[in-house]
């Protein structure tokens, strides 16, 4: 003989919408079973009243009324038929998944310049007018280096760069050997603190001179000033 009132949650069907509970869920599943149609529109209303209790966040949306009926449609497996205000949602928008976006896989020789790198290349290699196709190989030239010591933390030679960028473009970019690209410290110098940033003394607070009173005959505090007087 089974005892219904013993079993696990895990020999029980899934919870579709955890937020209203597995006893709202019977609930609606009774709900099926009425075969009158008009009381089964009223039980259905009272149920959208209750699972507005128990999901009260539901309410901050405009159209919560709604949404409550759109899940009222689909804890019931969309087997439901009431006189409801809104047309019942689609099953098959509510389980189609979204479009799977799969990672970048460009094969590029000179991965540590990046592929946009490479496209920057490739576009201004392309370029007709000469010395507009020079000043773009200069600041290509200025970011791959930038790009380069960004990779690797060490010291680059320019000609490496300008080496590379000739490779890359295909010999389409050529920079002359005696190019002078951006230094190293200017590339990796990061900003300083300055003392205007830190106050006029550097942070520090200057200290207010005090009086030495044992020094200062004529102050009336002092306790040697009150001796003399009572002399």
């Amino acid at each position: 003989m089974e005892k219904q009132g013993l079993l696990y949650n895990t020999e029980r069907g899934r919870i579709i919408i955890s937020e209203y509970g597995r006893n709202m869920q019977e609930m609606i599943r009774h709900l099926l079973e009425i075969e009158d149609r008009k009381k089964r529109t009223e039980a259905a209303q009272f149920i959208i009243t209750v699972m507005a209790q128990m999901n009260p966040q539901v309410k901050q949306t405009d159209d919560y009324i709604h949404k409550l009926w759109d899940h009222l449609y689909i804890i019931s497996d969309y087997q439901l038929d009431v006189d409801s205000p809104f047309p019942p949602p689609q099953p098959l928008t509510e389980s189609t998944k979204p479009h799977h976006v799969d990672y970048q896989n460009h094969s590029i020789q000179y991965g540590h310049y990046g592929y946009y790198m490479a496209k920057m290349i490739d576009i201004a290699a392309q370029t007709e007018d000469e010395e507009t196709r020079q000043a773009l190989a200069n600041s290509i030239a200025n970011q791959m280096k930038r790009n380069y010591l960004e990779w690797s933390g060490n010291v680059v030679n320019d000609q490496q760069i300008i080496d590379d960028l000739k490779a890359m473009s295909k010999g389409r970019l050529v920079l002359p050997d005696d190019t002078k690209l951006n230094g190293t410290n200017e590339i990796l110098s990061r900003p300083v603190l300055s003392q205007k940033q830190g106050g006029a003394n550097g942070g520090k607070k200057k200290k207010k001179k005090q009086s030495n009173l044992k020094a200062d005959m004529n102050n009336p505090n002092n306790p040697a000033y009150k001796k003399r007087k009572l002399q």
